[in-house]
């Protein structure tokens, strides 16, 4: 399986290592990059500042975000990722703990990819783990992304 960078915009800590560990376990060999804040997710995806090395910092081919985020919401990244031409087509999970209608008709319309509700149960996180490393990284096609010398960082 070539490895293709995932993304994942999450602030909680201890999610963020769940997540990691049921990677891992799952076998997933994709380089696996955490932003904490929604600000952060736009900046890494436009390269600006921290993020401007894309050896260090490749452009993702899978996004998960959270949808409670610092600075800019998971729904108000979502919203950027739509807007900039060249990431129309960057595939985009919402990975959130809120079951809400409202949040999932929300991000569909946004343009999310799939909506997923976080689990608790460590078992049902590794099914996912194994699901994403199958389907999404192991069959699916990825659009090309090419990165912009100049993306538009505003809201």
């Amino acid at each position: 399986m070539t490895a293709k960078a995932i993304l994942q915009v999450e602030d909680d800590e201890n999610d963020v290592l769940l997540f990691r560990r049921v990677v891992e376990q799952a076998g997933i060999t994709s380089p696996l990059q955490v932003v904490t804040d929604g600000e952060m997710a736009i900046d890494y995806l436009s390269g600006a500042g921290q993020f401007a090395d894309r050896q260090r910092y490749p452009l993702p081919s899978l996004v998960l975000t959270d949808l409670n985020l610092p600075k800019k919401s998971g729904l108000e990244v979502l919203r950027w990722i739509r807007y900039e031409p060249y990431f129309k087509k960057l595939v985009v999970v919402v990975f959130s703990s809120s079951a809400l209608p409202q949040d999932v008709d929300q991000a569909y319309e946004l343009g999310a990819n799939a909506y997923i509700q976080k689990s608790a149960d460590f078992g049902q996180l590794r099914e996912m783990a194994q699901l994403l490393k199958e389907w999404s990284l192991g069959y699916n096609h990825f659009a090309p992304i090419v990165e912009s010398k100049r993306l538009n960082v505003a809201d």
